[in-house]
């Protein structure tokens, strides 16, 4: 047996622990030999090297959503996605609410693809109101949920005629008693198109990078864009929505986010990042 290695003994209880495993010295980091890359992925030696950000603790009196820490991500997010706005292809009021109702459950990409046909088509809010949902279905049935989708776009198109003139509502509480318009859709119009802050668009990428960076510990959207409404500047809410939006399309994916990628990443204590300089937080995660 070679010189310096001893078995284990057996325990008194009958059963034994786990065996040593022999460690590996990479500069001044030991891996063990049988540790398996962190995440599934082949950065091991990344993750185990890089040094913790020891102002980043979860210590006692860490505070996620301090103005300090909400300053900085922000200030993070302007240099990363300095002019960033709504990637719906519109060129009115009225197509940018039809893109959005179609967004829902869809991607931007799918929606771009079916819009230019569909306003050729139907080139005024006054043809889509001359609509049945039934005649729509055939030109957005790609997008998903058409039958609803159908019913919510004419809807809109015959209230906008005969209660507001033909002309898209221009407040919230307005915007709000079209068919198929929620807080989510209302917001990106009012601030994509008519520049108003509102409120805060909470779509599937705000409201998973907004839990992993514990910015809300909510999961409903209404009270995750009131939370958000609270520690941002009202000034950012229009942007801040467009620039966490792109971060979910760049890099914070729902599943294997670019973590090591991220400008973000030494301020997120996400429990499920994919590679982490600093301390993760149980429960801060999408």
């Amino acid at each position: 047996m070679p010189r310096g290695i001893t078995p284990r003994k057996p325990a008194k209880s009958g059963r034994h622990g786990g065996l040593r495993t022999a460690t590996k010295v990479t500069g001044k980091v030991a891996v063990s030999s049988k540790a398996k890359p962190f995440g599934g992925t082949k950065r091991q030696a990344s993750v185990h090297s890089a040094p913790k950000d020891k102002t980043a603790k979860s210590a006692k009196g860490y505070k996620p959503t301090a103005p300090e820490r909400v300053s900085e991500i922000l200030k993070r997010l302007d240099q990363l996605y300095p002019d960033v706005t709504c990637a719906l292809t519109h060129k009115s009021a009225w197509e940018l609410l039809v893109a959005t109702i179609l967004s829902a459950q869809s991607t931007d990409v799918r929606v771009n693809m079916v819009t230019p046909e569909l306003f050729k088509k139907y080139p005024t809010v006054q043809d889509f109101a001359r609509l049945e949902p039934e005649q729509l279905e055939p030109d957005i049935r790609s997008t998903g949920f058409f039958r609803n989708k159908s019913k919510s776009v004419v809807g809109a198109a015959k209230k906008i005629v005969s209660d507001f003139g033909g002309q898209v509502p221009e407040n919230m509480a307005d915007l709000l008693t079209l068919p198929g318009v929620a807080r989510k859709t209302a917001n990106v119009v009012l601030g994509t198109w008519f520049k108003t802050a509102d409120g805060v668009v909470v779509d599937t990428h705000v409201h998973r990078i907004s839990r992993r960076l514990e910015l809300t510990k909510n999961e409903d959207p209404k009270k995750i864009e009131e939370d958000l409404m609270r520690i941002i500047p009202k000034e950012k809410w229009i942007l801040f929505s467009h620039q966490v939006i792109w971060h979910g399309r760049k890099l914070c994916f729902a599943r294997s986010p670019k973590c090591a990628d991220c400008p973000l990443e030494n301020i997120c204590h996400a429990e499920d990042k994919t590679w982490s300089t600093v301390d993760r937080h149980a429960g801060a995660k999408a």
